[in-house]
């Protein structure tokens, strides 16, 4: 049996801050600069793993007998891979389910030929786009229910993508704030009043 998964530690989730490692004893401690400038992949480095990843996806698209147009590009310091066309539904799944499953796919193909973990975004017919109009007003909803009542409000379960979505929204609002709370698949989002 062959082992597929991808490294985690090395890779936080989209919506936590990532961790340092205690520095080994007899070795020079790197400075945050340093530290930032030899493990922060390039632009160049970064639309690699987009045009990688990008091709994994045209394998399945071909396997499927789907047709879609695939732009790699490279957002907000990440790989970004978005697939457009008609008749992708499947290709997302309820909720994005299918389209969070791809993504590690993706992710794992750009892994297997680099060697470094991914923070690969793939987004199929614009779903990505349409779900962050749609979690911006629970999140503001969210706001306005513990600005009325002073108590705080959890959210249904989210994704790592969703949650980041809410936490910028929550984030950009003054009076209140917001953590995740609970384990995947049932990891939530608080928004409580600031102190």
């Amino acid at each position: 049996m062959t082992d597929t998964s991808i490294p985690r530690a090395e890779q936080p989730l989209d919506d936590e801050e990532p961790t340092t490692a205690a520095p080994v004893e007899g070795e020079p401690e790197e400075t945050d600069a340093e530290a930032a400038s030899s493990k922060a992949p390039g632009e160049s480095d970064l639309f690699r793993q987009s045009e990688i990843a990008a091709d994994y996806v045209e394998g399945l698209l071909d396997i499927l007998d789907y047709d879609g147009d695939i732009d790699e590009l490279v957002s907000g310091g990440r790989p970004v891979v978005e697939v457009v066309g008609g008749r992708l539904q499947n290709l997302v799944g309820q909720r994005g389910a299918t389209l969070e499953a791809l993504q590690e796919l993706a992710r794992l193909a750009v892994f297997r030929q680099t060697g470094s973990p991914s923070r690969l975004l793939l987004d199929v017919g614009g779903y990505r786009a349409s779900r962050r109009k749609e979690l911006a007003a629970v999140a503001r909803n969210a706001v306005e229910k513990v600005k009325e009542h002073g108590e705080p409000v959890r959210l249904e379960p989210m994704s790592a993508f969703e949650r980041k979505c809410v936490h910028d929204v929550v984030n950009a609002i003054d009076g209140v704030e917001s953590e995740s709370e609970g384990v995947e698949p049932s990891r939530r989002i608080v928004v409580r009043p600031a102190d």
